[in-house]
């Protein structure tokens, strides 16, 4: 394999859980709410799906479902389609939706994996090409950064950049050409068998981990060094410079 590329949400990082969410966006804006009101709203968060990277709704209410389908094409979908669902559940201030959506996006609300640096830093250090595709409505390099792991990264492809989201393998596409590798030389290694199972359209190969919190995932992704085997920087082009 000349290049290896990962998925974000549930392969490389995990979003904090939906009750740390909302107390961290609570003790964020001053706002009080009893204990035992706050673990039914996160709850009831939780089921609507309200939380990117989170559970999926258990019940997507008709009017959210067109929307709900391409949400990550665009960020003003993804943050539409996020806090419509949000606004299911009763909050004490009507401003908390928008105030969960962005804290999301923040560094603190992630944790890598533990085997995430290692398997990116080897990965880099032989020479083989990575490349994060996610779906997502968001610019997620800020989160890459704060947790050192933007210098092993060559390559972001994100759905809502492209107007494209995963399963379509024009996105997987978009990442081969910015690596200059061939998609037969390619891993594509992520969590949803069905959209990051689309790489398989072009040739790539897949490698699949569960979406389970950190402490319960501490070694899925080193295969990944197994199946990627060895490969030269020099096999690959230039290709465009990072974001």
């Amino acid at each position: 394999m000349n290049a290896v590329l990962f998925d974000f949400s549930g392969t490389l990082f995990r979003i904090e859980s939906t009750e740390s969410w909302l107390r961290a966006v609570l003790r964020e804006t001053g706002i009080a709410l009893p204990e035992p009101e706050l673990v039914e709203a996160a709850r009831a968060l939780e089921s609507a799906g309200a939380m990117p990277g989170g559970a999926q709704p258990e019940q997507l209410p008709e009017e959210f479902a067109e929307m709900w389908a391409i949400r990550d094409e665009s960020s003003a979908l993804h943050r539409a389609a996020y806090t419509g669902v949000s606004r299911q559940v009763p909050l004490p201030d009507p401003a908390l939706h928008d105030a969960l959506y962005d804290r999301h996006m923040t560094p603190t609300a992630w944790t890598p994996y533990p085997d995430t640096e290692d398997v990116l830093r080897t990965l880099h250090e032989r020479g083989i090409g990575v490349g994060v595709v996610s779906n997502i409505g968001w610019d997620l390099r800020p989160v890459f950064r704060a947790h050192g792991l933007d210098p092993y990264v060559d390559a972001y492809v994100l759905s809502y950049e492209h107007g494209i989201q995963k399963p379509d393998p024009r996105l997987f596409s978009v990442a081969c050409e910015v690596l200059g590798v061939d998609p037969k030389d390619v891993l594509m290694v992520g969590d949803d068998r069905r959209a990051d199972g689309g790489a398989t359209a072009l040739g790539c190969g897949v490698h699949f981990v569960d979406h389970r919190p950190v402490t319960e995932r501490p070694d899925a992704l080193r295969p990944v060094l197994e199946l990627a085997g060895r490969g030269q920087r020099g096999q690959r082009g230039q290709g465009e410079p990072r974001g």
